[in-house]
């Protein structure tokens, strides 16, 4: 099980000091929002170099802005492992998948609590990772929505019988319990920021969703 952190729930004001906390995590997970297609303004690619010259993790950069396609060199260049855009954003998925490519970085699609898989379905085979939204995206410590299991049963079931390749991974609401409901689906990444950076020992914790 891999480990994405993320940085919404750091220290902006120590963010050095909060990355050495999750330094023990594989990935660290950059939700960028830009408080149109979400209702809150997060961060730019300025921050993902800034990160970028402070770890080796794998940085996973989920854009969840109303056009990625403006903002995909930005962020591939500033250093991002991973890109990934909501489906709800773009009328030619394809077109962005191949661009994202084209920076030589790894390309993720991601659905809203509301979005069915079929949407998405005939994207499988092209993309490196699936981003199951377990809340509604643009707020830190919402309460796991369950509707994500069957997603994540679903992509399991799709990746196998088509021999597929993308990983599953799910953001909101991630803790002890709900860690093991996402593993036993099939997820291979567990987004986690608040039960992480909110606890005095964030390394016990990640060992604790591993």
């Amino acid at each position: 099980m891999i480990i994405a952190p993320s940085i919404l729930s750091a220290d902006f004001g120590n963010l050095e000091k909060s990355l050495r906390r999750v330094k023990s995590a594989e990935w660290l997970h950059v939700d960028v929002m830009d408080g149109h297609f979400v209702p809150n303004i997060s961060i730019g690619p300025l921050v993902v170099k800034g990160v970028k010259a402070l770890t080796n993790q794998v940085l996973d950069t989920h854009l969840m802005i109303t056009d990625p396609f403006k903002y995909t060199e930005a962020f591939a260049k500033a250093g991002s492992s991973y890109i990934t855009f909501h489906i709800e954003t773009v009328d030619n998925p394809v077109k962005l998948i191949e661009y994202i490519k084209s920076f030589n970085v790894k390309a993720g699609i991601s659905i809203k609590p509301g979005t069915p898989v079929l949407e998405i379905k005939e994207l499988l085979e092209l993309v490196d990772q699936v981003l199951v939204m377990s809340v509604e995206p643009g707020f830190g410590g919402q309460s796991f929505l369950e509707s994500a299991i069957t997603k994540i049963k679903e992509l399991n079931r799709l990746r196998s019988v088509n021999n597929y390749s993308y990983l599953i991974s799910v953001d909101g609401g991630i803790n002890e319990t709900t860690s093991k409901l996402c593993k036993d689906a099939g997820a291979d990444v567990l987004v986690a920021g608040s039960y992480v950076f909110n606890s005095e020992n964030a390394k016990q914790r990640i060992d604790s969703l591993k």
